[in-house]
């Protein structure tokens, strides 16, 4: 189970390598561990390669190593680069298994959240960077610059790499700035129910954090008008809950009636919120509704939340973001994984060895994700502020 992050580039497992001290077990059970000697197609990056940032920490007889800092307080991930072969599926009416050669980092010391189950098993990193999986799969021409992300509202997910997305989905141009390179777009409006005001400002599209964070005035304008709108009582100001906006709800309720919330970007084109709202275990048989905003000091950041019940399309060839509303359980026939014909060799028609059936018992690369829709409540006791989504990954060695 890895956490998949828009906000970050590399590509991490909890590892164990010889003469490494095994990785903490995190609060919520066992660690898989990635073992390199067990991989007979793992490969140590030399000190010597272009991706290797930290250099000066090593020599050129030894391995490159790394460390990523997130932005939640002390955490963090360190080791050293590998690279080794991932296997992906086509999706069309005759799959075929892509083997990837791809880098990613040999965690053998984790910090912070991830030692609370933020990620399990690991980070998969979705960053514009060219360490990311996206970035290795494009530059060797095995799929478009592209790939797509389907949140359910019922937990259940996708992301298909080389999906550039359809004719009739809606699309706004992104803002990359060069120097800290980010999937951001600029929203130059917001309504609510039937209260549209302008407001320009640019938000990070963030699959990495679970909620969305905006900063003033945007904050204030949504979660006012929203509030103005709702027609049930609100919650007491709880510590517990990182929410300001939270509503009782009656026996039986699972959500309460509330607006709508749609974001106007820079295009034009009109970004709906499916869903805002968390409902919340405040204790046995009573809940909370809450809008799942935070309130932010600085930046604004679109979380998994604000995307759930889309198909959301990061397309770095044209510099564009796409969105479509979408059932995760469909795929999209009308675009497949875009292969490059000269790269045909990477792909087989058999499943290789070692392919377990269990790997792929969910639907046509449907992968479960941590569920964050109101149907499925989460309690206090739950980490509230996970800032990771997570998805089942398969290595097959």
């Amino acid at each position: 189970m890895v956490a998949l992050d828009t906000g970050s580039d590399l590509f991490w497992l909890p590892c164990q390598c010889d003469g490494c001290t095994p990785p903490a077990t995190a609060a919520s059970g066992s660690t898989t561990l990635y073992i390199p000697g067990m991989s007979s197609t793992s490969k140590a990056v030399p000190c010597s390669s272009n991706f290797c940032d930290l250099q000066k920490e090593c020599s050129t007889a030894s391995q490159c190593p790394y460390k990523m800092v997130y932005v939640s307080a002390g955490t963090s991930s360190s080791g050293f680069l590998v690279e080794d072969v991932l296997h992906l599926s086509t999706e069309n009416a005759h799959p075929q298994i892509l083997k990837a050669q791809i880098m990613l980092g040999c965690g053998e010391t984790q910090t912070g959240s991830f030692l609370d189950a933020a990620a399990p098993n690991g980070l998969f990193g979705l960053g514009i960077n060219e360490v990311s999986v996206p970035s290795i799969l494009a530059q060797k021409g095995l799929t478009s610059n592209s790939f797509s992300m389907c949140f359910g509202r019922d937990g259940i997910g996708r992301i298909s790499f080389g999906d550039q997305g359809s004719s009739n989905q809606e699309e706004t141009p992104l803002d990359i700035n060069q120097q800290h390179p980010t999937y951001a777009i600029t929203i130059t409006g917001i309504t609510i129910g039937n209260n549209p005001t302008d407001l320009d400002f640019i938000a990070i599209f963030d699959t990495g954090t679970s909620f969305t964070y905006l900063a003033d005035p945007a904050y204030s304008y949504i979660t006012q008008s929203f509030h103005a709108q709702v027609q049930a009582n609100r919650h007491a100001a709880d510590s517990r809950i990182p929410f300001e906006y939270c509503y009782d709800l009656s026996s039986g309720e699972a959500k309460i009636p509330t607006p709508d919330i749609i974001l106007r970007t820079a295009s034009g084109s009109l970004f709906p919120v499916i869903d805002p709202g968390q409902v919340i275990s405040i204790q046995e048989h009573e809940y909370v509704y809450c809008l799942a905003i935070v309130k932010s000091m600085k930046l604004n950041i679109i979380g998994q939340n604000f995307m759930t019940g889309l198909r959301v399309v990061f397309d770095r060839d044209r510099k564009i973001l796409g969105w479509k509303k979408f059932n995760c359980y469909d795929t999209d026939s009308s675009n497949p994984l875009s292969i490059n014909s000269r790269n045909s060799s990477g792909f087989s028609s058999s499943t290789p060895e070692n392919y377990s059936p269990q790997e792929t018992r969910n639907p046509a690369g449907v992968s479960q994700l941590r569920p964050l829709n109101s149907s499925s409540p989460v309690t206090l006791s739950d980490s509230l502020l996970l800032m990771f989504i997570l998805v089942q990954l398969a290595f097959m060695f």
